[in-house]
């Protein structure tokens, strides 16, 4: 059976039975149909001296064409740990519809290892990502409105620093020209958009902890520059507060379920290139207080995911993961190790050897941070004994364990080992978690960090104005900021071409951006696209309804 035929038999329960599992009355939940709800703003603050319960992270080596499986490894280890008598909930992202129509595919799991209702998760859901895209696109309108009437806060507009933003992949509105027309349509000037899952305003809804918080740092927001280079924010606008009345219903959490009838808290989604690629803060800290353990997950490798969970994410909420959970397959070893895509069904030890160093170099930058890590091997029907015991073995001499996993197969019965293994970790209490940096180190400072210590770089190669522009924001008050890497994230390297784990390298930062609302520094290593294309051959070109009036080829 395909994913989307096994997520349409699902025996689903009413989303009160989901929310009673957590002790979430019945007034607190706000329904979205039978199968979908928010938590409500109150029953949170509500939680605030609860005692937290064990959060556990799911990151992966750097993807390749072969498949990883991260979400599904993380809904699967939640159904393992509820199955093993723990209460346990997940906290993941939600999809972009952009990908779900370009190449991606979906965002809620596979086989048997699923988030449903799975078609509304990768459709329009509860509608957060359009009030993002909303609130995004009225500070954009604000701007231009404000530019028109007389530019009080007299706004170069050479320097407009605010795109548009869509929920979809349109590589024809990267670059535009905008108010065409005449004296009646404005001044002028170069613009474009970006993806939503791209804008700030996404970051900001996934670290805010509660209402106010978010109205202060969509305030922050830069929006442009005078001509003497100072910056004008979103509260010289005036649109901070109707921008947080579009967003009120957005920052509450959404609560689903896993096939198997677990909680499933799914929420924001930013980018993991561009922003720090991680749920939001206030759905894995409610699941927190709800649940003994929280499976959550962040995006890509751990190059960038993990990186980025502990130094922005962990950082700015408080938070302390005691275990780590690392997903790899055998057809991943086996490209790494220098097998084409076509070859990958073929046994080959030496190839699962040879890749196994990305592998490696992952653990070793997780237990920099003080976290112990488990390698989850996640099974495909072509692996052989030889080649999974080859991953295990490998894991072994780098100091921890790998446990192949069957969770798509299987459900929760594939990932029991899994489960128990987590919480000997947890409750082996070894985790001492700490940043890579602290908050006080220059910024460039923290940017090679981060680049040597995680990807094993020579050098950071930086122009000088760069590095002026992070001294000014120093000055500035901005100093203390984590810093958000954007990168490919085939690679430790710049390079996507450039697989296992080079050393040797430099990474260039081609630019460096403020996300003052935020509250990360972005820099820039290379290409990265912020506006995605569709390919020569859309997934949407086969979504369709069938005669029954299913939704057909989601995946």
């Amino acid at each position: 059976m395909s994913d989307i035929e096994i997520a349409r038999a699902a025996k689903k329960r009413p989303i009160q039975e989901i929310g009673a599992k957590l002790n979430i009355p019945l007034d607190d939940l706000l329904p979205f149909g039978h199968d979908k709800a928010k938590v409500s703003e109150g029953f949170i603050k509500g939680l605030q001296g609860k005692k937290d319960g064990h959060l556990i992270l799911v990151t992966a080596i750097n993807p390749t064409p072969a498949g990883e499986g991260k979400t599904t490894t993380t809904v699967g280890l939640g159904d393992g740990l509820n199955a093993i008598g723990k209460k346990a909930a997940i906290c993941i992202r939600e999809a972009s519809l952009g990908p779900c129509f370009g190449m991606k595919g979906g965002a809620a799991g596979g086989g048997y290892a699923q988030v449903v209702p799975m078609e509304d998760m990768n459709l329009h859901f509860t509608g957060d990502f359009h009030a993002i895209t909303s609130a995004h696109n009225l500070l954009a309108a604000m701007l231009d409105n404000h530019i028109y009437w007389g530019n009080d806060c007299e706004i170069d507009i050479r320097r407009v620093a605010f795109r548009r933003v869509m929920d979809m992949n349109d590589r024809a509105l990267r670059e535009i020209v905008c108010n065409l027309g005449g004296v009646a349509n404005g001044f002028p000037r170069e613009a474009g958009f970006d993806i939503t899952v791209a804008s700030e305003v996404m970051a900001i809804l996934c670290l805010a902890t509660d209402l106010e918080d978010l109205e202060r740092r969509l305030g922050n927001i830069i929006v442009g520059y005078r001509r003497d280079r100072s910056p004008v924010y979103c509260r010289d606008i005036k649109a901070d507060g109707a921008m947080t009345v579009l967003l009120q219903q957005a920052m509450q959490p959404n609560l689903v379920q896993t096939l198997e009838n677990n909680p499933a808290f799914v929420h924001g989604g930013p980018f993991a290139n561009i922003a720090h690629g991680c749920n939001s803060v206030i759905a894995t800290t409610t699941a927190l207080k709800l649940a003994d353990y929280v499976v959550t997950e962040a995006g890509f490798g751990a190059d960038l995911g993990a990186e980025k969970f502990f130094d922005i994410k962990c950082r700015k909420a408080g938070l302390k993961p005691e275990a780590v959970v690392l997903v790899a397959t055998v057809r991943a070893m086996k490209m790494n190790g220098g097998v084409k895509k076509d070859g990958l069904g073929e046994e080959n030890v030496e190839a699962v050897k040879a890749g196994c160093a990305n592998l490696g170099r992952h653990i070793q930058n997780i237990k920099k941070f003080g976290v112990p890590a488990v390698v989850a091997i996640n099974h495909f029907v072509t692996d052989t004994e030889a080649e999974v015991q080859a991953v295990k073995d490998y894991v072994a001499s780098m100091g921890s364990e790998a446990i192949l996993c069957q969770h798509w197969a299987k459900g929760s019965a594939g990932t029991e080992e899994l489960a128990h293994k987590v919480v000997e970790i947890i409750e082996g209490g070894s985790a001492q978690f700490a940043p890579i940096y602290p908050d006080e180190m220059p910024l460039f400072q923290k940017i090679e960090t981060v680049a040597k210590e995680i990807y094993r770089a020579d050098e950071v190669i930086a122009d000088k104005k760069i590095r002026d522009q992070l001294r000014q924001w120093e000055e500035a008050g901005y100093g203390n900021l984590p810093v958000c890497m954007a990168k490919t994230q085939y690679s430790f390297s710049t390079d996507p071409n450039l697989r296992g784990a080079p050393t040797g390298h430099s990474v260039p930062v081609r630019e460096v951006r403020l996300s003052a609302g935020a509250g990360f520094i972005v820099a820039i290593c290379g290409e990265i696209m912020t506006m995605p294309g569709l390919p020569r051959v859309p997934s949407a070109e086969a979504i369709r309804l069938n005669e029954a009036g299913e939704i057909e080829g989601l995946f």
